[in-house]
């Protein structure tokens, strides 16, 4: 057991380290816009749910494919690894087209849920700058989940800090400007900032693709094999579900930041900082998840299913510990965590309030993203994107409208929610979020302890 420890620990510290890294290209655009303008952090909060909307849930598609590749190289099954790498490119192909064409034509999101008119002008330009980067996120994504799924996540994690240390002064320089030198460019910036380093990540792994011996067993520069209906098909009986229960999931919480923004600047910048530090937070219970569903599969592939199971514990309690421990800091240091983002006392003392909240949140948020994660090892994606789409778009997306909006229904009953606030989508997002854990323990435990010998390797 504590060697499994040590193993799934170090993985996901690497991973963690690696996410991170990405999750400080969001908090410097946060801290960068916020000292810019308010109405620039408010643009930002939509601006960047619509962009995680449309890149996680592909991104999702092409992320599910780990315990495919992790079950090959459990099987020591090196060759067959650099063939599946090589038919997903077809499927990366596809996500990145549909979702370039879903960035540059945002209007119908944004019309349904009513952003404000002043804001829609700076989203529009925000996304138009980044879609043309999805591409090379996309195919970044790739080379992450084949490295996580191998046990070799270090190469992906220096590139994500590199980019990082680009990132910072970047984004600093193009939305603040250099006096008499460069003009500031606002939000722009931040996407122009987002786009250089994405394109330099995706540079970067494709040079360690070719250069480093640690990849060449897997033979993944070996020629382009033609589209194999078998396999895709396989990729999308896996990858479409866990992308769509992705999606959902992300859309559950983004488009919080799109209804709350009719609510006003101060709401919107408040959830903006409160949603940054959730975004943060769970990195941590993802990297553990993915280093986790990387050993359950390895094991699998290698057909010894005690091993699994004991990952799978292994993967769970430490999902625990670590995020009743965060939730715990999380509310001591609440007031200060709020006030580190921004300027105005209205938008701080609004945040701190939200940041308690993401106390109770982050605990469920960790468990069930960890039962995920781990029901894919086993074949199981359509029971979660059920549960998902019943209740974190149904209580807690739509319940949260009802409350914070009344929605033609009588609220005076229900004294414990918090009308016309952001407050309440926290609310009845906690309480959806507490139920789909009860859902998919019970689910994964069944999955794991049922399976009394290894599953068919899709390559």
């Amino acid at each position: 057991m504590s060697s499994e420890r040590v193993t799934i620990m170090r993985h996901a510290g690497t991973v963690m380290v690696g996410q991170l890294a990405v999750m400080a290209f969001s908090i410097t655009d946060t801290l960068v816009a916020g000292h810019f303008a308010d109405t620039a952090l408010a643009a930002l909060a939509v601006a960047s749910a619509t962009y995680v909307t449309i890149h996680i849930s592909l991104m999702g598609m092409l992320q599910a494919l780990l315990p495919v590749w992790a079950e090959l190289h459990g099987a020591q099954r090196h060759a067959e690894v650099g063939r599946s790498v090589r038919q997903a490119l077809y499927l990366c192909a596809i996500t990145a087209s549909l979702g370039m064409w879903a960035l540059l034509c945002p209007d119908l999101l944004l019309n349904w849920t009513q952003v404000p008119v002043d804001l829609q002008a700076d989203v529009r330009g925000y996304l138009t700058i980044v879609a043309f980067g999805l591409p090379a996120s996309l195919l970044f994504r790739m080379y992450s989940t084949l490295n996580q799924s191998l046990g070799k996540p270090k190469l992906v994690t220096w590139v994500q800090v590199g980019a990082l240390i680009v990132k910072v002064p970047l984004s600093i320089v193009l939305v603040l400007g250099i006096p008499n030198v460069l003009p500031p460019l606002g939000l722009a910036g931040c996407a122009w900032a987002t786009l250089a380093v994405t394109l330099m990540m995706i540079s970067l792994a494709l040079w360690l693709l070719s250069t480093q011996d640690f990849y060449k067993p897997y033979r993944i520069w070996a020629q382009m094999e033609k589209p194999h209906a078998a396999t895709l098909l396989r990729f999308v009986r896996l990858g479409l579900p866990s992308g769509l229960a992705i999606g959902v999931e992300v859309t559950s919480f983004t488009l919080m930041s799109l209804f709350i923004a009719r609510l006003g600047v101060v709401a919107t910048a408040s959830h903006q900082i409160a949603s940054n530090m959730t975004a943060v937070l769970y990195m941590i219970p993802l990297s553990l998840s993915i280093a986790s569903s990387s050993r359950v599969s390895y094991w699998i592939g290698a057909g010894q299913i005690h091993r699994a199971r004991q990952s799978l514990r292994t993967g769970l309690s430490l999902v625990l510990l670590l995020s009743l421990s965060l939730a715990a800091l999380i509310g001591w240091q609440h007031q200060d965590i709020a006030q580190l983002y921004t300027q105005s006392p209205e938008v701080a003392g609004l945040a701190a309030t939200l940041l308690l909240w993401l106390m109770l949140y982050h605990v469920a948020d960790a468990v069930q993203v960890f039962c995920v994660f781990t029901l894919r090892c086993y074949g199981v994606t359509v029971l979660p994107l059920i549960t998902y789409t019943v209740l974190l778009w149904g209580l807690g997306l739509a319940g949260g409208y009802m409350v914070a909006y009344g929605a033609g229904f009588d609220m005076s009953g229900l004294t414990w929610f918090t009308p016309q606030s952001p407050i309440a989508f926290w609310q009845t997002g906690s309480l959806a979020l507490y139920i789909t854990t009860a859902v998919l323990l019970p689910l994964l435990w069944r999955a794991a302890y049922r399976q009394t010998k290894p599953m068919q390797l899709a390559v």
